[in-house]
């Protein structure tokens, strides 16, 4: 026990290095602050296309919204950063990992929303339209809050799923709390600085984590009920 409390949580080593740790909990916040809004707004924005659509509109949605979610975020990653200076555009280490952030969620909440805005009745686009509204303003005001309470669960999980993946910005040396904690961990010659990431990323996310699960459950009775 007196080993593993030396290797895992040496209290010693992690006073020594904390403010590394906390320094990398900071940039892996800011960007899931930065992502998580761009993906959501490029997510609905998607499914908003995709609803005024004709055919050939919607199927071009589709597979943009399949691709997108097939492509790995980490191999966006690699792309945005290793490649596009070919191309003569150069991103820094923090806008190429929004950017792939975003890029890939866009094609999940887009998903998300595009079934949202599916699920309403067609009685509630004729009411809207018997009362003279727009059809751009009548999606505002009247469809798009009822698709966002039938999908908030499934938002939340992918929101969460997004925080989750911020750990892949280590890939470009961009110090978030992973890579900051594997730093500290060669300064230190002691794991207990990834124990504390580990730690720090499960105090974060597990309250979140466990009210997503209360909104599924609730879901799921919800239309078991019906």
């Amino acid at each position: 026990m007196d080993l593993f409390l030396q290797n895992f949580m040496n209290i010693p080593s992690l006073m020594r290095i904390y403010p590394l740790l906390l320094q990398g909990l900071e940039l892996t916040v800011l960007l899931a602050l930065v992502s998580l809004p761009l993906s959501i707004l490029s997510g609905l924005s998607v499914a908003i296309l995709y609803s005024f659509g004709g055919l050939r509109s919607r199927r071009a949605v589709i597979i943009m919204i399949d691709f997108l979610r097939s492509f790995p975020v980490l191999v966006l990653l690699i792309l945005i950063y290793y490649s596009l200076p070919f191309f003569g555009l150069t991103l820094g280490s923090f806008t190429a990992v929004v950017a792939a952030l975003v890029i890939n969620n866009t094609g999940y909440f887009g998903e998300i929303f595009r079934a949202g805005l599916e699920s309403i009745p067609k009685g509630q686009h004729e009411a809207a339209a018997a009362l003279g509204l727009h059809r751009f303003k009548a999606m505002i005001l009247i469809i798009l809050p009822q698709a966002i309470r039938k999908v908030v669960a499934p938002l939340a999980s992918n929101s969460l799923e997004l925080v989750k993946a911020t750990s892949i910005a280590a890939l470009v040396s961009l110090p978030e709390l992973l890579r900051s904690a594997r730093v500290a961990q060669e300064q230190t010659y002691n794991p207990t600085p990834l124990t504390a990431a580990a730690v720090i990323f499960f105090i974060m996310l597990w309250p979140f984590s466990h009210w997503v699960s209360r909104m599924e459950r609730k879901a799921i009775i919800g239309r078991n009920e019906r």
